[in-house]
C-alpha cells in the first residue's frame, strides 16, 4: 500500500518577544497600566456595591435578572468574561445604566451623582427653570425618614406626626395600594425597576398632595438618585441610624424569619454592616441625622422635633446636623 503522504500544517512564525494568544487575551490594553484599571475588578466591584445598596442577596439578583448564582459569583468575583446581553439583563435587574458599570470614572461625590442622574432626564427648555421649581414651597412641613430596617422608622414616624399634628404615610404602604399587590409579589413579578418607578410615582404624588406629612421610606429609597434628589429636595430628610446589632434585635422582634432570625445573627449582622457601609455616603446627604441605639421613644420624639428648622424662617434648610450623642 502506498503511504498517504502527510499533510503540512501552516503555523505563524514567533515573532520575538510576543506573548502567547492565551496571555495576550488575558491581558488587554484596558487593563495593562494597573490593577485597578481592571474592567473585571471594576465590574466586579460596581455589581457588589449596587446589591449592597439594594439590600440584595445574590440568589435575588439571580432570580431578577435570570442569570445562574454560580455566573453571578464569577461576575461578582471578577472572574467572568460578560457578555453585552447579560450585562444589559443585570442594568436592568439593578435599574441601573449599563455604562455606570464600566465607566472608569468614579464619582467625585453622592451629590454629584445625584444631580448629574436628575439632570440627564431633564429637556433642554426646563433646566433654566428647575432651581427655582426644587425650592417652591420649601417652608412646608413634610419631613422625610430614612434608614435601613430596624432603625424605627416606622415606630418613630406615626408618633413624630402626632406630636406636630400632621398626617403620617409609610411609602412602602403607598407602593403596595398602587400596585395592588405586596413589595415581595411586586418584586417577583416585575422585578427591581418595575418596583423603582411606582416608588417615584407615589413619591411625588405624596409631595404634591401632603404640604404637611411624616414619611417613613424604604431604605433602598437612597439608591435610587432621581427619586432620592426628589426627596431631599421636596422633604426635610432625616437619617435615623443604629448599631447593627440593634438593627437586628429589633428586626427579631418582629418575628420576621426572612429577614433575621437566631441561628444567623453573625450573618445578619454581617449583611447589616456591608449595607451601612454600602449606603452611607448617600445618607449623609440627609439634612440631619440621628442614633437611636439606646433611646426611649419619647426622648427621641422630643430630639427629633428639636432638629426639626424653623418653618416661619425665610432662610434655607440648614445643613446637616447630628444628634448623635456617643456617651448617652
Amino acid at each position: 500500500m502506498t503511504p498517504v503522504p502527510k499533510k503540512k500544517v501552516r503555523t505563524r512564525p514567533k515573532v520575538k518577544g510576543s506573548k502567547s494568544a492565551s496571555s495576550s487575551e488575558a491581558a488587554s490594553p484596558l487593563d495593562a497600566d494597573s490593577a485597578d484599571d481592571d474592567l473585571h475588578a471594576l465590574l466586579a466591584r460596581r455589581v457588589r456595591d449596587a446589591r449592597a445598596r439594594r439590600f440584595m442577596t445574590r440568589k435575588q439578583l439571580a432570580e431578577q435578572s435570570g442569570i445562574s448564582m454560580a455566573y453571578l459569583a464569577r461576575v461578582e468575583g471578577g472572574t467572568s468574561n460578560i457578555s453585552l446581553g447579560l450585562l444589559k439583563k443585570l442594568a436592568h435587574a439593578l435599574s441601573m445604566p449599563i455604562a455606570s458599570f464600566l465607566s472608569a470614572d468614579e464619582p467625585a461625590s453622592a451629590d454629584l451623582a445625584l444631580i448629574v442622574a436628575f439632570l440627564k432626564r431633564q429637556p433642554i427648555d426646563k433646566l433654566a427653570q428647575i432651581r427655582r421649581r426644587l425650592f417652591e414651597g420649601r417652608d412646608a412641613r413634610r419631613i422625610a425618614l430614612i434608614g435601613i430596617r430596624g432603625v424605627g422608622k416606622s415606630t418613630l414616624g406615626p408618633k413624630l406626626a402626632q406630636r406636630l399634628k400632621v398626617p403620617f404615610v409609610e411609602l412602602n404602604d403607598e407602593i403596595e395600594k398602587e400596585a395592588n399587590l405586596n413589595a415581595s409579589e411586586i418584586l417577583s413579578l416585575y422585578g427591581q425597576r418595575r418596583y423603582r418607578m411606582i416608588e417615584r410615582g407615589c413619591l411625588e404624588r405624596i409631595a404634591v398632595d401632603h404640604p404637611q406629612v411624616v414619611l417613613a421610606t424604604g431604605g433602598g429609597i437612597v439608591a435610587e438618585a432621581g427619586t432620592y434628589q426628589l426627596l431631599l429636595t421636596s422633604f426635610f430628610t432625616i437619617w435615623l441610624t443604629a448599631k447593627p446589632d440593634a438593627m437586628f434585635e429589633r428586626v427579631l422582634a418582629q418575628h420576621d424569619a426572612r429577614i433575621a432570625s437566631e441561628h444567623m445573627r453573625v450573618e445578619a449582622i454581617n449583611n447589616i454592616t456591608r449595607t451601612l457601609e454600602a449606603r452611607k455616603q448617600f445618607y449623609e446627604l440627609a439634612h440631619a441625622s440621628y442614633d437611636t441605639t439606646g433611646r426611649e421613644v419619647d426622648r427621641i420624639i422630643g430630639d427629633l422635633v428639636e432638629l426639626l428648622p424653623d418653618t416661619s424662617s425665610p432662610d434655607e434648610i440648614p445643613p446637616h446636623v447630628s444628634a448623635w450623642d456617643p456617651s448617652a
